[in-house]
């Protein structure tokens, strides 16, 4: 497992304060905040895609087929 050295400001202090409340160390907080954000940039993406796609006609009869598979449309 690798080590971040991070150098804080105020605002930061204050943020690692508001995570780590009384069971969070300092590390877990960063993993926690870490993971979240970067769960957040997935679903924001995931968003983008599927606004990007819905209007491909390519991707509708795709996803068409695949209901039909599924056997949830006709």
């Amino acid at each position: 497992m690798g080590t971040l050295n991070v150098r804080t400001d105020e605002a930061m202090e204050t943020a690692l304060k508001a995570l780590t409340g009384d069971t969070r160390s300092r590390s877990e907080a960063v993993r926690y905040a870490l993971l979240r954000t970067y769960k957040e940039i997935l679903l924001e993406q995931a968003e983008q895609d599927a606004e990007r796609l819905k209007e491909d006609p390519d991707d509708q009869a795709e996803m068409l087929a695949i209901q039909r598979f599924m056997g949830v449309t006709e």
